[in-house]
């Protein structure tokens, strides 16, 4: 049975996007290549505002990641952590052989320029943190933290996972002036998985020389070789471009100011719902994500709840990390419209009554 994914990630693709993908196929040295990979590029960077390097390649988002710290950490960094995901960043230090310094929040709270405070010293060569804390749904103002990093140490570098806010909220990113903007196909660009985007600064890259060991498929100075040409360093999953490119064009065409506020919109219509018919939203307010609702469940019985949704055709996801057995998520990024939210609401508001 085919149900309406409103999970954390990957999200439901409408019928139409998908079918954008079954264009002939093409090789990724050709000239219909070049011309895909020029034209997404040209599209990311209107849509974020940038003219940072854009990077295009195969695997998920944590590929990036884990390509931003060998390229750019030689020793040490500090690692800001809110939940699951923030630890995730620090793991790919540490499994890299970097020392990683970790800032930890308490779940739930946002991420403050006054949690370094005194913290970015001389040795840090990169901060790092989440930008949208996918297991706890809390939005951080990464432009204030990146001001309070520059303020401490101008030379510490700063990757940012934007994996749950890229393309949905407005993280400012030429206001925060990062090195490695980090994210996805298969979140807020409603695409399927297995395309990692970077948005990355030539800072990092020049760093990178100096850095041994930085591998292969994830070299930075390669990478940037090939993109300078539009082309991939190896074989991209091209059908996925071509989605990109037709996602990219939708996306322009509604306008990212318009796109802010649709997910602003179902952001508050899931708080609403939250506090209406639970425990309300997990998260402390004013930090709260645009593309995530981390609800608490109290007594609800979630595998009982979730199988009768299942069978009305909608699929959400569990709680994850510290808080997996006590709240639920509710994603709403990407093609979700304020409308189908709506329906998925109206329909998990039958499905508690009826266990009441």
């Amino acid at each position: 049975m085919s149900r309406r994914l409103f999970t954390v990630g990957p999200v439901s693709v409408e019928p139409e996007v998908l079918q954008s993908m079954t264009k002939p196929m093409i090789t990724h040295r050709s000239k219909e290549y070049k011309q895909l990979h020029g034209n997404i590029v040209e599209k990311i960077r209107k849509a974020l505002g940038t003219d940072m390097n854009v990077f295009l390649m195969g695997g998920s988002a944590t590929v990036l990641i884990e390509g931003a710290v060998r390229n750019g950490i030689s020793r040490k960094c500090l690692s800001l952590t809110n939940g699951s995901f923030g630890d995730r960043f620090i793991d790919c230090a540490t499994y890299n052989g970097k020392e990683a310094v970790p800032v930890k929040v308490p779940w739930g709270q946002a991420i403050r320029p006054s949690h370094i405070e005194g913290k970015v010293t001389d040795d840090i060569e990169s901060v790092n943190w989440v930008s949208n804390e996918s297991s706890t749904g809390v939005l951080s103002d990464s432009a204030a933290i990146a001001d309070e990093v520059r303020n401490q140490n101008p030379d510490a570098l700063m990757m940012v996972d934007a994996v749950t806010s890229a393309f949905a909220a407005d993280i400012k990113v030429d206001k925060i002036g990062a090195d490695a903007i980090l994210f996805g196909t298969q979140k807020a660009l409603s695409l399927p998985p297995g395309l990692a985007i970077g948005l990355i600064s030539d800072r990092i890259i020049e760093r990178s020389a100096g850095i041994p060991n930085t591998g292969y498929y994830t070299n930075f100075r390669k990478l940037k070789d090939n993109a300078d040409v539009n082309y991939a360093l190896t074989t991209p999953p091209v059908s996925l471009l071509y989605g990109l490119d037709y996602q990219l064009d939708r996306v322009l065409s509604e306008g990212m100011p318009a796109r802010y506020r649709r997910h602003d919109r179902m952001a508050s219509m899931t708080e609403k719902w939250a506090d209406d018919n639970l425990n309300g939203l997990f998260p402390e307010a004013g930090s709260r994500s645009k593309t995530i609702g981390v609800i608490n469940r109290g007594t609800l019985d979630f595998d009982t709840f979730h199988k009768a949704l299942k069978e009305k055709g909608y699929e959400i996801s569990n709680g994850y990390g510290e808080v997996k057995s006590s709240t639920f998520r509710i994603g709403h990024m990407g093609d979700v419209t304020p409308g189908t939210l709506a329906e998925l609401l109206d329909t998990m508001k039958g499905i508690l009554e009826e266990m009441k």
